[in-house]
């Protein structure tokens, strides 16, 4: 038996945002939001991709989005390369979908509570052992809260080292399940014993996927190589090139050209050769450009979505 890995972006939506993920979607976030307590009863899963409303906004690309008991919305990102302004760009997405709740001329008292659930692939936060983190507004010398409106839950996966023996809980059992699937030829008695953990292995499954899902999940596959190596060459090559110049922009400049390089050759391969007026025009985005255009190339079929896309970024 092989499983596909849930820290892809296919691999993640198609196990927690499939028709049969609903019981799977619910036991996971009442052990990451909730400690395991069962305060999710139900969930409505929606489409995460969210447009712009209003002319100046960027388009949201989340991984899961669901409404849940409590008129709570929450939404989900799975984030295997920490690439930059990371950091604001969740934020950017939490205050974003609060605030677009709103139709013309609602008032505030229609806007319902939002949590930001980020599971990350690398350690994000170096002050603390903690593998699961809580935000909410507090104040800052009584640490009394202000309204639970939006709340950031973060899960670092790099934090979580336990063995299967020495797992747990329902938390934990859902982290292992994250952090070791792939490599897993069976389904673990100890995971089994929670019946939603034993229906995400299920679907999981390699062998239940269809051609079209395959064909979708090597590309996914492929591309997380890719980006994960680019980004180490570029940072490589950037703390090479500072230390010979003596200038810490050098390895910001090296991640950015890795980054470009092979946002570049991921372009070819789906659509062909880029001609170089296309080219400088990329060369030209910024790094929250670049990061953007990396999460909305895999949808391009032709080069006309990739000029399109191009000219909605410069309108």
């Amino acid at each position: 038996m092989e499983f596909i890995n849930p820290k892809t972006d296919f691999g993640f939506k198609k196990i927690f945002a499939s028709p049969q993920s609903k019981e799977v979607l619910i036991s996971f976030l009442n052990a990451m939001l909730y400690n395991a307590e069962p305060t999710i009863k139900d969930l409505e899963i929606i489409d995460p991709y969210t447009a712009p409303s209003i002319t100046g906004l960027k388009d949201t690309y989340l991984d899961v989005k669901a409404k849940i008991t409590g008129n709570k919305t929450v939404i989900i990102e799975m984030q295997v390369i920490n690439v930059e302004a990371f950091t604001k760009r969740i934020i950017y997405n939490a205050a974003k979908t609060y605030a677009t709740q709103l139709k013309p001329r609602e008032g505030y008292s229609k806007l319902n509570p939002l949590i930001a659930l980020t599971i990350t692939d690398f350690i994000l936060f170096e002050n603390t052992e903690k593998f699961l983190s809580h935000f909410v507004f507090k104040e800052v010398e009584e640490n009394f809260e202000y309204y639970r409106e939006i709340e950031l839950v973060f899960l670092e996966l790099p934090k979580f080292n336990q063995k299967l023996e020495q797992v747990q809980s329902l938390i934990q059992s859902w982290v292992y399940f994250l952090k070791n699937a792939p490599n897993l030829d069976e389904i673990p008695d100890k995971l089994a014993s929670f019946p939603e953990i034993q229906t995400a292995f299920n679907i999981a499954n390699r062998s239940t996927l269809n051609l079209e899902e395959l064909a979708s999940l090597e590309k996914r596959e492929m591309f997380f190589e890719d980006q994960r190596g680019a980004v180490i060459k570029g940072m490589q090559e950037g703390r090479q090139e500072g230390r010979q110049e003596g200038r810490q922009e050098g390895r910001q400049e090296g991640i950015i050209e890795g980054q470009t390089a092979l946002i570049m050759r991921q372009i070819a391969r789906r659509t062909g050769e880029i001609p170089p007026e296309i080219q400088i025009r990329i060369q030209q985005l910024s790094p929250e450009l670049l990061d953007d255009l990396g999460e909305i190339l895999l949808d391009f079929t032709s080069q006309e979505d990739l000029i399109a896309w191009l000219e909605s970024v410069s309108a």
